[in-house]
């Protein structure tokens, strides 16, 4: 007779390593981290639902079907530059008009985080990671900010004394905007000149050389006159004192013997003729 072979011991012991290896994996690929200075917000890819609370630090059970999303609660910032060397390597300064229809462009950066209260908020509104929010709705409020603002001012407003402002009011607007959903914006600021036309450019300097110089003409001015009037000040007061001594000494013939007198080293005349008389021996 022939013998028989028994490997269903076999193949069941495989099928069991299978099932732990593939129960192993998932119960590592089950488990997500919120990395320090994050906050996590659990969100089912399943049912669409999203968690009310936010998640603090820490693992957490993360089951398929089920994402952790990490917003940063610390302070962030990005720069939207025409430089290929900074965030990205395309073109991404901003592009904006005077109100003259004047185009210009400057690198703009925003510093920013997330309130921890709300960050499920701002997932909601969003549905999307935190580069995606930086990228769309944070970009596209900033632009939209500054190009309304500086629609309303000229070249030379934009480049010179409203330079600070307009990006200032951009900023309390996004602020605005963004505050309700808990992303925090702190400051957007100019990261470099405001790029206008070279001949444009040219003239503005060309200006500000001009009126530099016309301030310091008008100072020379001042300064000659404030000299003018000074010197006919003490003039007028010479003139005025010698008037007044002059006025002193035709009603009072004795206050040139008490100059004399005044003058007077004490020494007597070497010499006197004979019916001169000796000097000051009538002054009282």
């Amino acid at each position: 007779m022939g013998r028989v072979v028994r490997g269903g011991g076999v193949g069941r012991r495989i099928g069991l390593g299978v099932v732990a290896i593939v129960l192993a994996w998932a119960a590592m690929t089950s488990f997500a981290r919120v990395e320090p200075g994050q906050v996590g917000i659990r969100v089912n890819n399943i049912a669409g639902g999203v968690s009310a609370n936010s998640l603090p630090v820490g693992w957490y059970f993360a089951p398929p079907g089920t994402h952790i999303y990490q917003y940063p609660v610390f302070t962030r910032t990005y720069t939207w530059t025409a430089a290929d060397t900074e965030q990205t390597a395309v073109n991404e300064s901003f592009n904006f008009q005077d109100k003259n229809g004047l185009s210009l462009k400057a690198d703009v950066a925003v510093s920013y985080h997330v309130d921890p209260q709300r960050a499920s908020i701002l997932f909601q509104r969003y549905r999307t990671d935190m580069d995606q929010i930086i990228a769309g709705p944070l970009r596209n409020a900033i632009r939209n900010a500054i190009v309304e603002r500086a629609a309303q001012l000229g070249v030379e407003e934009i480049y010179g004394s409203h330079k600070a402002e307009l990006i200032a009011t951009a900023q309390r607007r996004v602020q605005g905007f963004f505050a309700p959903v808990g992303l925090q914006i702190e400051q957007i600021y100019w990261a470099g000149n405001i790029v206008v036309p070279d001949s444009v450019l040219a003239q503005i300097n060309a200006k500000i050389a001009n009126e530099q110089a016309a301030l310091a003409a008008q100072a020379n001015v001042a300064t000659a006159r404030a000299n003018s009037d000074a010197r006919i000040a003490k003039a007028k007061g010479d003139a005025e004192a010698i008037q007044v001594e002059a006025e002193a000494i035709r009603t009072n013939p004795e206050i040139v013997k008490m100059r004399a007198v005044e003058k007077w080293n004490g020494v007597m005349p070497t010499y006197m003729g004979g019916g001169a008389p000796m000097p000051f021996l009538d002054v009282k």
